[in-house]
This record gives C-alpha cells, structure tokens and sequence, in this order.
C-alpha cells in the first residue's frame, strides 16, 4: 500500500466516523423536530378550546424536546441551520404567542423562548392567522369588545413585522410572512367592521331608534 492509500485510508475512516456521528445527530433531532410540531399543533388546538391548561403542557413538552435538540446538535451547527429545527421553532413562537394573547398574559420574546430571531419573527406572523381565527370566533359569540382587542394586537404584530428589513436569507423568508399578515389583518379588519355595524344596527332596533 502506498503512502497516499494509507493516508487517504485514515482520512476516509475518520470522515466516516464525524459524518456518521452527525447523522445519528441529525436523525434524533429530526425526530424531536417532528414531535415538537405535533406538540404545538396540540398546544393551538387546546388554546382554541379554552383549554389552557392542556395548551401549557403541551408547550412544556415542545420546549423540552428544542432543549433536546440544541444539546445534541451543539457540535453540528450545520445540521442546525439545515432548516427543520427553525421550522420546529416557528411552531413553538406561534403556539405561545396564541396562548399569551388569548390569557392576556406578556408576549414572550425569542430570549424567553430561546429560539432564534428568524423563526421567532415567523411565528409571530404566523400566529396573526391563528388569531384572526380567535376573532371570528368572538365574532359567532357577539363579543365586540374581544374582537377589537384580538384585532389590535394582529395590527401591532404587523406594525412590527414591517419593520423588519432585512435580505431574506436572514430573516428565513420573513417578507412573505408579512405579506400574508397584512391580507390577513385587512380581511380581519374588513369583517370586525361589518360585524360591529351589524351589532349596532341591532341595538338600535332593539331600543326603538330607527336604522342608519
């Protein structure tokens, strides 16, 4: 054997040996990855249903597993940024942005939720759909009020969104999540407008007054 096949040899045996230590790393994470997107789809579900309780558990379970998965890819930042741990992360910011807006509590930032910047703006914007679906919920009830608060904080959320000017490799495709945000909040707002000259119109007939 020549002193390049010897070489090249050992090169070879180590290479095989890191990739296959990433891969292992890459395939538990992807696993994690997975779980924590059906933990927030869990978590969205429950927050809808006024089932906040639920929704927490299924949060502490979601952040668990990111836990999980920063810990064993801390050595493999190139499996990291491949794009499925902020997919999972995106899922995570909108799940508990949802469930703060809809308890009232402080909006948590990526620092509370150590994620990063990117896939936490994501989720914001794409919790604005989950929470045009809680408007149309108060809208079915009849509760104006709630739905002029929802609609404020997906207007704020916009407000933030937009300003956010950055090439779409930083920020993971953020300009047509706030495209979306605004049709979004526009349709929203078109439909809370409706509803609330609806609401009056009944409160007028019901004391007498005639119609606008």
């Amino acid at each position: 054997m020549s002193t390049y096949a010897q070489r090249l040899q050992a090169i070879g045996e180590t290479a095989r040996a890191l990739l296959t230590q990433t891969f292992t790393a890459r395939e538990q994470a992807l696993l994690l990855c997975r779980e924590v997107i059906q933990h927030c789809a869990l978590a969205i579900r429950s927050t809808h249903r006024g089932q906040y309780e639920a929704a927490q558990r299924q949060l502490a379970q979601a952040r668990e597993r990111l836990e999980r998965v920063d810990a064993l890819l801390h050595q493999h930042p190139d499996v990291y940024y491949a794009g499925f741990v902020e997919d999972a992360q995106k899922e995570f910011a909108e799940a508990s942005t949802l469930l703060a807006v809809l308890l009232g509590q402080p909006l948590p930032g990526f620092q509370d939720l150590k994620i990063g910047v990117a896939p936490y703006l994501n989720g914001l914007g794409e919790a604005v759909g989950e929470l045009r679906r809680a408007v149309l919920d108060a809208l079915r009830r009849g509760e104006m009020e709630r739905c002029h608060a929802l609609l404020e904080v997906m207007d704020d959320i916009y407000a933030l969104l937009i300003t956010v000017d950055f090439p779409d490799g930083m920020t993971g495709g953020l300009r047509r999540t706030t495209d979306a945000v605004r049709g979004l909040v526009e349709r929203t707002q078109g439909d809370v407008a409706l509803a609330q000259r609806m609401h009056n119109l009944e409160r007028r007939l019901e004391k007498g007054l005639p119609g606008e």
